[in-house]
C-alpha cells in the first residue's frame, strides 16, 4: 500500500526536467539557459525538509539555474549530468545512511526507470511518458513543473501524520 511505502521515506530524490520544470527550456540570446520552477513546489521542499526529511536532485543535465534553485531551497543533495541515475543510488545511500526502501524518487521519462525499479517508492507525474505511469506506485494529479513536487511532499508529511502540525504554523 501506498500509504505505508510514504511512511517510511526518509530521502525524496527529484529529476529535474520535467518534473521540478515543465520540461521546457529556454536559451537566451546569450545561449544562457534558464528554466522556470514553482514556487509551491519550493514551498513542499522546505516543509519536508524542516520536518527531516532530505530531499536530493538526480538529474541527466547541468544547469546553473537549478544550482540557484537548490541553494534557494537548501538541496545539498545534487547529482547533475548522470546519463545512467541507477549508478549514483549506492553513493547517495552511503551519504545519508538511509536504505533502497526508505528512498523516493519523483520522475517524468525513460532515463528514470532505472533508479524508480530500484528504491521503495516510485513517484511519476501525471504528465509522465506511459511507461514511468506503469513502472510508479503512485502518479501525481499535477503535471510536471505545476504542483507535482508539492503534491508528493504533502503525501509524505501526510502519511508521517505531520501534516496537522504544519497547518497549525501557519
Amino acid at each position: 500500500m501506498v500509504v505505508n511505502k510514504l511512511k517510511i521515506i526518509k530521502l525524496l530524490l527529484l529529476d529535474v526536467d520535467g518534473v521540478l520544470t515543465d520540461g521546457g527550456i529556454i536559451y537566451n540570446d546569450n545561449g544562457a539557459e534558464t528554466k522556470v520552477f514553482n514556487v509551491k513546489d519550493g514551498l513542499g521542499i522546505k516543509l519536508l525538509l524542516d520536518a527531516g526529511v532530505l530531499l536530493g536532485i538526480v538529474t541527466g543535465r547541468r544547469s546553473n539555474a537549478l544550482y540557484s534553485r537548490c541553494k534557494d531551497l537548501g538541496i545539498d543533495l545534487v547529482y547533475d549530468g548522470i546519463a545512467n541515475k541507477i549508478d549514483v543510488l549506492d553513493a547517495l545511500l552511503d551519504q545519508t545512511g538511509v536504505s533502497a526502501e526508505e528512498v523516493a524518487f519523483i520522475g517524468d521519462d525513460l532515463p528514470d526507470l532505472s533508479l524508480m525499479k530500484k528504491i521503495g517508492l516510485s513517484i511519476a507525474v501525471k504528465d509522465a511518458h506511459q511507461t514511468i505511469r506503469d513502472h510508479a506506485d503512485m502518479v501525481t494529479s499535477a503535471k510536471g513543473g505545476h504542483g507535482a513536487v508539492r503534491e508528493a511532499c504533502e503525501a509524505i508529511l501526510k502519511a508521517k501524520g505531520l501534516w496537522k502540525d504544519i497547518l497549525e504554523r501557519f
